[in-house]
């Protein structure tokens, strides 16, 4: 299964599954009795334009290694919150960048409710980057020791 060599590094990936999109699509894997790696957490939500900027960079901060935000797309059911999904994410790319963080660790993407393959080919994409990037603590630590650095007066090499 490709993914397991993240799997084995500890790696966890969050998905916020839109209950219109994301998470039907999930239900439809598991319906057809599929695999994907077990270091995925699928959280079920009504609208991801009811998370901040500042909940990825918290969530990040807390160890999870890469976020999948699986929304319906045009087709939510609440006006307004797949443009306000997509301007949230995208603000929050550059907050990423700024604290050292890969922002490819953050994807959004539309799943219908029944896009098994789509799912699982998000899961098995993210995998392997995190295959090549490592988990997030690598980046945290990096980011603290430049800081650490910087406050005791010597400019990070």
């Amino acid at each position: 299964m490709v993914g397991i060599d993240a799997v084995e590094t500890g790696t966890k990936i969050l998905i916020l599954a839109t209950l219109s999109g994301g998470y039907a699509g999930a239900d439809s894997v598991g319906q057809l009795h599929t695999d994907y790696a077990p270091n995925v957490y699928v959280l079920p939500v009504v609208c991801p334009a009811m998370f901040s900027e500042d909940f990825y960079l918290r969530t990040f901060g807390r160890g999870i290694d890469a976020i999948l935000v699986m929304y319906s797309g045009t087709d939510c059911p609440y006006k307004g919150g797949a443009e306000r999904t997509a301007e949230i994410v995208n603000r929050t790319y550059p907050l990423l960048n700024e604290r050292g963080i890969d922002p490819r660790r953050l994807r959004l993407t539309a799943i219908c409710t029944v896009c098994t393959k789509a799912f699982l080919n998000e899961v098995k994409q993210m995998n392997t980057l995190l295959q090549d990037i490592g988990p997030i603590e690598r980046e945290l630590n990096a980011v603290a020791i430049a800081a650490a650095a910087e406050e005791a007066g010597h400019p990070a090499t």
